[in-house]
């Protein structure tokens, strides 16, 4: 399965939104892909997300250009940069902001360039404490196998396992060719499988994916793609959830009822705020 970024204007830049789709409501358990950029930022066009809430999931943020400031509403406030994983697990209930850096404000233009995604929490956990983790760069899995660079950023895969904290089996990774090579997963990973294509393209047999599009493995485990010189992918998926989700907004949850209480909740101000910030984000 094939499929293609559908663009959405956030404000300030566009987005492409890979997932949910009709054709595709979750990959394991992710519920949400989207592409940051690339997008120039400066010269009055900044990053503004204004404080808004989340249940019944973890925000990943992970970039490959530019830095995001992130502040919750557990107190967190941590610049998030390339390579690093910014992970909120919003659990009952937490707000956030994301925004460009005090810093970078009035300088030069830079690029904005990486991707956010939603892990739907397993029903156990999708009341939990609201927590925020975060893992430098430097701290994850990496690694070099012939022409290809690996990145674990997120669970196990690869006989290997990132220090991230993650409440369900998953995995995501980012790889690099340096020449035009094979790409083997069978026996890497476990679960659905999506390979996302940031640059350049993939092969396999007679479709070509580019950047932009998303390819969906059919069958779990298994998959063989060739990788054009200078291509980039990153891979998302796992074990899917036992439960349907449902999504409303920036609500996930494996129950429609909880959605409507998130959202009253949110009306009538009664979710936790970011500390000192009093923006709004009305329910659409």
């Amino acid at each position: 399965m094939i499929l293609e970024e559908k663009s959405r204007d956030i404000g300030n830049f566009v987005v492409g939104r890979l997932l949910p789709v009709r054709e595709k409501r979750q990959v394991g358990p992710f519920t949400f892909i989207d592409h940051m950029g690339p997008s120039l930022i400066g010269k009055d066009k900044y990053v503004d997300v204004d404080q808004h809430p989340h249940i019944g999931l973890s925000t990943l943020t992970y970039l490959f250009e530019g830095e995001i400031a992130h502040r919750d509403s557990t107190g967190a406030h941590q610049v998030i940069t390339p390579g690093d994983v910014g992970f909120m697990t919003s659990g009952s209930g937490v707000t956030h902001t994301e925004r460009t850096p005090q810093y970078l404000r009035g300088k030069a233009p830079h690029t904005l360039h990486g991707y956010q995604v939603w892990v739907a929490l397993p029903k156990e956990k999708e009341e939990m404490s609201p927590r925020f983790d975060f893992i430098p760069k430097t701290d994850l899995p990496r690694w070099q196998e012939n022409d290809l660079i690996f990145t674990l950023v997120a669970g196990e895969g690869y006989g290997k396992k990132s220090p991230l904290p993650v409440y369900s089996p998953l995995f995501m990774v980012d790889i690099k060719a340096t020449k035009s090579t094979w790409l083997d997963l069978q026996g890497q990973l476990e679960g659905e499988i999506a390979v996302v294509v940031v640059k350049g393209k993939v092969t396999d047999d007679s479709n070509t994916v580019e950047a932009g599009q998303m390819l969906v493995s059919k069958t779990e485990n298994e998959c063989c793609l060739q990788l054009a010189a200078d291509t980039q992918l990153l891979l998302f998926g796992g074990q899917p959830l036992p439960e349907p989700r449902y999504l409303f907004w920036n609500f996930v949850s494996s129950s429609r009822d909880r959605l409507k209480k998130a959202s009253e909740d949110w009306k009538n101000k009664q979710f936790p705020k970011v500390p000192g910030d009093d923006t709004y984000i009305p329910v659409p």
